[in-house]
C-alpha cells in the first residue's frame, strides 16, 4: 500500500510538470517571439523621443533610415523566393512603418524650424532624401516596393537572383550605421545623437554575430554582423572623442 502511495505520488508529480513545462516553454517562445518582432524598433524609441523633446533632429543622420527601408523591402520581397520565419517577416514590416514613423518627425522638425520652407520636386536628384514633403518618403517606399516585387516576381524561379536578393538585403542592413558615423564625422559632434540608439545597436549586433558563428551560420552572415559591430564601436569612440573635446573647449572658455 506504502509503494502504491507513492508510486500515485511520483505519477501525480509527472503529470503536474508535463503540463507546466510545455506552458512555460510556450510563454519563453512567446516572449522570444515578441522580442525578435518589435526588438528591432526599440534602439529608435530613445532617439524619437529625443527629437520629439528638443526639436532639434539635425543631429540624426535620416539616410539611416534610408538604409533600413531598402534593407526591409528586399527582405520582404525575399521572403517570397524563401519562405523564412514569420516573425522575421513581421519585424521587417514593423521596422518600415518605424523608419517612415522617424522620417516623419524629421521632416515635421526641419520644417518648424525651417523660415521658408520650398517643396522641391520628387524626380529632383539634387535633393534626394531632402524633401520637405513627407508623402515623398512614402511614395520612395512604394514604388522601391512595387519594383522590387514586379522584378522578384519575374525572377521567382531564378535561384541565383533569390539568393543575391537575400544577401542585398544582409549587406545594405549591415551598413545602416555609416551614414550616422559620417555625419558624426563631418559635424565633429556627436549633439543630437541618442547614446542609447547607438548602445541598443552594439548590444543587438553583438549577439546576433555570436548567434551567427556559434550556429556556424553561412560566412556571408557573421562577416555582415561583424561590419555593423566595427561600425557601432566607432560612433561610440567618436562619443567618446567629441565629448572630451568639447570639455576642452568649455574649459577654455570659461
Amino acid at each position: 500500500l506504502k509503494m502504491n502511495g507513492a508510486e500515485e505520488h511520483i505519477e501525480s508529480d509527472h503529470q503536474l510538470w508535463s503540463i507546466i513545462v510545455p506552458f512555460v516553454k510556450q510563454i519563453i517562445t512567446l516572449f522570444a517571439v515578441g522580442g525578435m518582432v518589435f526588438g528591432g524598433v526599440v534602439p529608435y524609441v530613445p532617439q524619437f523621443r529625443k527629437i520629439r523633446k528638443t526639436r532639434d533632429a539635425e543631429g540624426f543622420s535620416v539616410y539611416v533610415c534610408l538604409v533600413l527601408l531598402i534593407a526591409n523591402v528586399l527582405r520582404v520581397l525575399f521572403w517570397f523566393g524563401v519562405h523564412y520565419e514569420l516573425p522575421l517577416l513581421a519585424q521587417s514590416l514593423i521596422m518600415i512603418v518605424c523608419m517612415l514613423v522617424m522620417m516623419h518627425i524629421c521632416v515635421t522638425v526641419k520644417n518648424e524650424n525651417t523660415t521658408t520652407v520650398v517643396h522641391r520636386s520628387f524626380w529632383d536628384q539634387e535633393y534626394f532624401w531632402k524633401w520637405t514633403d513627407f508623402r515623398y518618403y512614402i511614395l520612395f517606399t512604394c514604388l522601391l516596393a512595387l519594383i522590387g516585387g514586379v522584378v522578384t516576381f519575374l525572377l521567382l524561379n531564378v535561384n541565383v537572383f533569390i539568393e543575391l536578393l537575400g544577401f542585398a538585403s544582409l549587406l545594405t542592413e549591415a551598413m545602416l550605421g555609416i551614414p550616422q558615423f559620417w555625419k558624426n564625422l563631418k559635424n565633429k559632434s556627436t549633439e543630437g545623437m541618442s547614446i542609447q540608439m547607438v548602445l541598443f545597436w552594439t548590444s543587438g549586433d553583438t549577439f546576433k554575430t555570436i548567434y551567427f558563428i556559434i550556429r556556424e551560420s553561412p560566412f556571408q552572415f557573421w562577416l555582415c554582423g561583424g561590419i555593423q559591430v566595427a561600425v557601432d564601436i566607432a560612433i561610440l569612440l567618436q562619443v567618446a572623442l567629441y565629448s572630451k573635446t568639447r570639455q576642452r573647449l568649455s574649459s577654455y572658455t570659461s
